[in-house]
């Protein structure tokens, strides 16, 4: 049983193995290896070769016949073959000796179309990159010649359109990464030219600002030529004579020139073509960089930076030199450079699109406004030359005229020019308080000797005077007043006329600079001319004669007056009725000088009475006076005389505080008088004089009666009666009252209207008393060294102790 399924298994594995690939007989021989029955299959494996081989044979022997007679007749085409070899080889080499020239003639063709296609080719490419090359080198071209803006469209276009179509050549490629650079080489290039510009125009813009500073003032000297033809003729001769002395500086400085900077060589024009600031300025490197920046996207880089740039410049150009206050040529200088940075802005404004704005000037106007008022507070307020604050006037009002033209709001420099007007008043009172002290220094105080018409028809020009009675005189003569007279009316209508050259181009009314030219005037009479007028008149060493003068030229200067209100209305053209104008305080003026002068006199007078006082030499303990007055007061009444003569000069109308001829003569008489009769009771009442004998007072008795001779005599006209002798009363009763030694008249009617001796005070009357006892008493201690004590002298003694006595109760019973 086992050996027939081995058998069976052998069988099997035998087909396999005839009828598998022997790439897979491996597994179907380890499965015989792997029985036990290894040789029984070996003894069936050569068996079946064995039959396979028999097979073989049979299947050869059966086609043997056919495989000799194919053989046979492969021999046979063999032979054929190698003939046909033959013929072949003969043909080909024919043949290869035929087509040599053809092969030739084939190649010079392919290689002829070879050519014709490379130079197609080239034609073609060389179509794509002429452009490129022709572009690039426009490119070149235009960087040479620095027109940066043409460059870079150039380059925009080589960059899009161009080297594209060229194609991904080595130089395409170079182009092409050379692009970037030459976009940072034109922006930085065209940088670096908006800096110079920048810069040139900050050191330019002196002349930028002159220029326009002077097409301004053409333009203004045009519009008053206008005006002048419409104005009367007096008011064109008032303008000629307020412009006398007004030059316009019309030298240029040199022109400059900078290549490619912004500024343009301008060759000098006459005065009348005066170039506009944009024929000066080349403003090409802004444009240019504006348009560069703005086709590289960078616009606000370049607004914001332009815009930054000007803003420091703007700081540096309002920054004045500190020592600008010292000359006319500082402010116009500092003028010209604010000017020519507003007049470039304002080009800028209105030739670009957006570079600066409205907002952005109006910024930069307001911040130069502010500043420039700042400085020029500040600098004019060193100046204290008027001519020079004129000066600087009309340079403001010239400077405000030129950005107004422009279009920048300029009323605060108007109303700063207001406020400077009354420093400029101040500075003209100084210069005025000046010659009015020269004046008066120099003036000799003397009548003006006339001796001949032109003389006088000179000073009549110079000073309103009309005197009829003195026109009949015949020449020479002599008016009234002194040099100063004359002199200070010419002062005061130069000074009006300093006040009117500050007031014009103001814009301000008639009615305004006719208000501002009368208070100005004003201070000058009230402030300055009276100060001075007061300096002359309390100067030392003024005599009662330069006094006299004095008087008399204030009465003439007070006269004047009206002309003067007459002149401010001319030169105005507001009439002196106008509601609410201002009235001249001259009158005032002069009326408080003239009274000064006259209490000057009073007081020069009693100084002179006092220096004679000084000289007297009283004995107040002689025995017996004299009989002639003393000789320091015949001096002094000598100098009265001599002095009270000079005042028959004094005028005796037209003057309100005269309404009698020698009323300042008489009130002079008057009071030194009374100075003199007080002088002397303090005399005689002094504390160091303790004793006064009778004699004494007999002696000054006699001085006194000399005194009375004088007021008696009426040294000065227009005294009713004894008028000047009521100034010596008090000093009359109590020396009537000692020398006649009526007490008991005195202490019974005193206090009594009708009492003899009224003016006598009690308190007087016993100082002098109790000097007289002490010095009866001395007197009676010397004579009792030598004799008894006489009876009288102790019962003179005993009646003056008594009156003594009586004196003290009477001034107890008033006090009480």
């Amino acid at each position: 049983m086992a050996s027939a399924e081995t058998a069976a298994e052998h069988e099997r594995i035998l087909r396999e193995i005839e009828s598998t690939d022997t790439n897979c007989i491996g597994p179907t021989l380890r499965s015989v290896y792997d029985g036990q029955e290894h040789g029984l299959f070996m003894d069936k494996l050569e068996g079946r070769i064995r039959n396979h081989d028999r097979e073989i044979e049979k299947m050869c022997n059966h086609h043997f016949q056919g495989f000799v007679d194919s053989i046979t007749e492969l021999l046979k085409v063999r032979g054929e073959a190698q003939k046909l070899k033959c013929q072949v080889t003969e043909t080909n080499q024919k043949l290869q000796n035929d087509g040599k020239e053809l092969l030739t003639s084939m190649d010079e063709l392919r290689q002829c179309r070879l050519q014709q296609r490379n130079i197609a080719t080239t034609i073609d490419k060389l179509t794509h990159c002429l452009p490129v090359l022709e572009m690039y080198s426009k490119l070149q071209e235009q960087m040479r010649a620095k027109r940066y803006y043409p460059a870079l469209r150039t380059l925009e276009h080589l960059e899009e359109s161009c080297l594209p179509q060229a194609g991904s050549y080595r130089f395409c490629t170079i182009m092409a990464e050379n692009i970037p650079r030459l976009r940072t080489h034109i922006r930085d290039v065209s940088m670096s030219d908006l800096k110079d510009f920048l810069e040139s125009i900050r050191k330019h813009s002196d002349k930028i600002g002159e220029t326009a500073m002077k097409q301004a003032q053409v333009q203004i000297a045009r519009d008053n030529a206008v005006t002048s033809q419409q104005r009367s003729a007096s008011g064109r001769r008032i303008r000629k004579e307020m412009c006398l002395g007004t030059k316009v500086d019309r030298n240029g400085s040199n022109p400059f020139s900078e290549k490619d900077s912004g500024i343009l060589d301008v060759e000098d024009e006459e005065e009348n073509e005066i170039p506009g600031a944009q024929d000066l300025v080349d403003f090409s490197p802004v444009y240019r960089c504006l348009h560069i920046y703005t086709v590289l996207g960078a616009r606000d880089t370049f607004e914001n930076y332009y815009r930054k740039q000007r803003r420091k410049q703007a700081r540096l150009v309002l920054q004045p030199h500190s020592n600008m206050h010292e000359t006319l040529e500082g402010y116009r200088h500092y003028f010209n450079q604010i000017v020519g940075f507003f007049v470039v802005e304002d080009h800028i404004l209105h030739t670009t699109q957006g570079l600066v704005n409205r907002a952005y000037v109006e910024e930069l106007w307001e911040l130069a406004l502010s500043k420039t008022i700042a400085a020029l507070r500040t600098h004019s307020s060193y100046c204290t030359d008027p001519d020079l604050i004129l000066d600087l006037k009309n340079l403001i009002v010239l400077f405000a005229d030129t950005l107004q033209g422009y279009g920048f709001p300029v009323n605060q420099l108007f109303d700063m020019l207001l406020e400077m007007r009354d420093q400029y008043g101040e500075i003209l009172l100084k210069k005025w308080n000046q010659s009015f002290r020269q004046i008066l220094d120099q003036d000799n105080y003397s009548p003006i000797p006339v001796a001949s018409p032109e003389e006088y028809q000179r000073i009549a020009c110079q000073f309103p005077f009309q005197d009829p009675e003195l026109d009949k005189i015949p020449f020479p003569k002599k008016l009234p007043f002194s040099e100063f007279v004359p002199k200070v009316y010419s002062q005061l209508k130069e000074f009006i006329y300093a006040c009117l050259k500050y007031s014009e181009d103001l814009h301000l009314s008639s009615t305004e600079i006719d208000d501002m030219i009368r208070k100005s005037t004003n201070l000058l009479l009230t402030r300055t001319l009276s100060h001075c007028l007061q300096y002359a008149i309390k100067k030392k060493n003024v005599g009662l004669a330069e006094l006299v003068q004095i008087i008399i030229n204030t009465t003439h200067l007070e006269q004047s007056c009206h002309y003067l209100e007459e002149f401010i209305s001319n030169i105005t053209n507001v009439p002196p009725d106008t509601i609410n104008a201002t009235k001249l305080y001259g009158t005032s003026t002069f009326k408080d000088a003239r009274h000064a002068a006259e209490e000057e006199i009073y007081t020069n007078l009693n100084q002179k009475i006092d220096q004679f006082l000084q000289l007297a030499d009283y004995d107040w303990t002689a025995a017996q006076g004299g009989a002639q007055a003393s000789d320091y007061l015949s001096d002094l009444i000598a100098f009265l005389c001599s002095t009270f003569a000079v005042f028959t000069h004094l005028p005796g109308n037209a003057i309100e505080h005269a309404t009698l001829p020698g009323k300042v003569a008489q009130t002079a008489c008057m009071s030194a008088c009374k100075h003199l009769s007080t002088s002397l009771l303090q005399l005689l009442l002094e504390a160091d004089v303790r004793q006064v004998s009778m004699g004494a007072l007999q002696q000054f008795n006699v001085d006194v009666k000399e005194c009375e001779r004088f007021a008696r005599a009426g040294p000065v006209p227009g005294f009713q009666g004894d008028t000047l002798l009521l100034a010596f009363i008090d000093l009359r009763q109590l020396l009537d009252l000692f020398t006649q030694w009526d007490w008991s008249t005195y202490l019974a009617d005193y206090g009594r209207p009708t009492c003899k001796y009224l003016r006598v005070n009690p308190h007087t009357a016993l100082a002098l008393l109790e000097k007289i006892s002490r010095s009866m008493k001395d007197t009676s201690r010397k004579n009792n060294m030598f004799a008894q004590f006489r009876k009288n002298e102790r019962d003179k003694q005993k009646l003056i102790d008594t009156v003594v006595k009586q004196l003290r109760n009477l001034i107890a019973t008033n006090q009480a």
